[in-house]
């Protein structure tokens, strides 16, 4: 899949959600009750008051993703993600990890696109520690050029694991180079090396004053502890720190593509060809996002989907088929990820998965297809949201992304309203011809043996 997220996974405590209004009819409604509070310097701060645990989630999410870099800065949001692990005024280097670990906790940082989001789960008598860093770190990164060094060269063989010597790493890459035309989203998250080369300490200060700033967060803390005291320690740790201007807008919303896109790249770490097939959707949280959702789950949503059951299982043309809908803060995508038996052709191959969308786009999908849809949707939902830490995130990330944190409380409704007639609408009108962007990988060819050395 396409990747575009670096940093590690969430490893959180789970924490039963309430329900109301179950009945044996209809599914039980779910919602995430939370206040929310701005501060005198623009911090936007949420807050889930959950007693049936006695853990807390401390979320800090940044308006500010490799959308906001300039040519010849890239990788500088997820470089800069690192150097917000490396120490601030009262918190020493790597510190803020040993505080958090030691304390029973887990936490992290990850870098997309669209946002930066830091974050972690402790027990629920280490509230006031974990707001205490943050709100330290926030206010007085140490930055150096002995810091920024060492960073760098972390990112650096970060690229070199995922990307350069990962099979299909620059493919990935590449696909969004072509697929978009706005510099925003065209380049990689991970940046280039030489890019990360050219970084200076004054890069990193400004970047920090630009976008590090209290008015350009959102603070969210999830968990067992009382609102009121919780909010008034907050007060105390980041109300005084100075907000800033807003940084400059970014331009995200692509031209309407107007004739397909298609490139051939050849990897020598592949063992199997690959097909990447994107097709540009509207921005995240629009009205057809809803039905989008439903249709990737139907086209390509696990070994039920339509092609798995067509392409994979009937006709095993491929070894692996998959695909999700990407929703951005600009235009998103739609994507579709096959790999190619190696005794097949990528062109069979990308027929039958014209074919099996063409069957959407000319028909309704069943009754049962669409109840299928909507079951794993809520299924996976509802999962996600069972953490501390996950309600946290969800929250923060849905108010950068989309302006609406109640999106927590409302998706679930725009599922289940999707109609088959939505479902085959959107299909008409993005998974077109002249909207996709195709990029096929193929294997280097085997090298030439070495001639047999001279006999006696």
């Amino acid at each position: 899949m396409m990747a575009r997220r670096y940093g590690m996974c969430l490893c959180l405590a789970l924490a039963a959600l309430p329900i109301v209004g179950a009945t044996a009819a209809t599914p039980a409604a779910v919602r995430v009750d939370f206040s929310e509070h701005t501060l005198k310097n623009g911090l936007r701060v949420q807050l889930v008051e959950d007693h049936t645990t006695p853990v807390i989630a401390v979320n800090v999410s940044y308006d500010v993703g490799s959308r906001n870099e300039r040519p010849g800065l890239t990788g500088f949001a997820h470089l800069f993600e690192h150097m917000m692990f490396k120490g601030s005024k009262n918190v020493g280097d790597g510190e803020h990890f040993y505080q958090v670990f030691t304390n029973g906790g887990a936490m992290n940082g990850t870098t997309s696109s669209d946002l930066t989001v830091y974050y972690e789960a402790l027990p629920a008598n280490q509230l006031e520690m974990a707001l205490y860093m943050e709100a330290d770190r926030m206010r007085s990164l140490d930055i150096t050029q002995a810091k920024l060094d060492n960073q760098r060269q972390a990112v650096q063989e970060e690229r070199r694991l995922r990307v350069d010597n990962q099979p299909y790493g620059r493919s990935y890459e590449r696909f969004d180079e072509v697929f978009y035309d706005k510099f925003g989203y065209k380049h990689s998250t991970i940046g280039s090396m030489e890019d990360l080369n050219a970084a200076s300490v004054q890069d990193v200060a400004e970047f920090f004053r630009i976008y590090y700033a209290p008015n350009n967060a959102v603070l969210t803390v999830v968990g067992d502890f009382k609102r009121d005291e919780a909010l008034a320690t907050i007060k105390k740790y980041f109300e005084d720190i100075p907000r800033q201007p807003a940084p400059p807008p970014v331009d995200l919303i692509e031209p309407k593509q107007t004739a397909e896109r298609r490139e051939t790249l050849t990897d020598p770490l592949a063992r199997a060809p690959q097909i990447l097939i994107g097709y540009k959707i509207g921005v995240g949280n629009d009205a057809d996002q809803a039905a989008l959702q439903v249709l990737s789950s139907v086209l390509q949503g696990g070994d039920s989907s339509r092609l798995y059951q067509s392409i994979s299982k009937e006709k095993e043309l491929v070894s692996g088929i998959g695909g999700y809908v990407e929703e951005r803060i600009g235009t998103g995508g739609f994507y579709v990820t096959a790999t190619v038996r190696p005794d097949q052709k990528p062109e069979v191959v990308e027929a039958a998965i014209y074919e099996e969308i063409a069957r959407i786009t000319e028909e309704p999908i069943a009754d049962w297809e669409l109840q299928k849809a909507r079951n794993a949707t809520r299924l996976g939902y509802l999962q996600s949201i069972r953490s501390a830490q996950n309600r946290a995130n969800i929250l923060g990330s849905y108010t950068i992304l989309f302006k609406d944190p109640n999106l927590i409380n409302t998706r679930l409704q725009k599922i289940d309203a999707v109609t088959r007639g939505d479902v085959q609408r959107v299909a008409r009108k993005y998974l077109i011809p002249t909207g996709r962007t195709v990029l096929t990988t193929l294997p280097a060819p085997a090298a030439p043996a070495a001639p047999a050395a001279p006999g006696p």
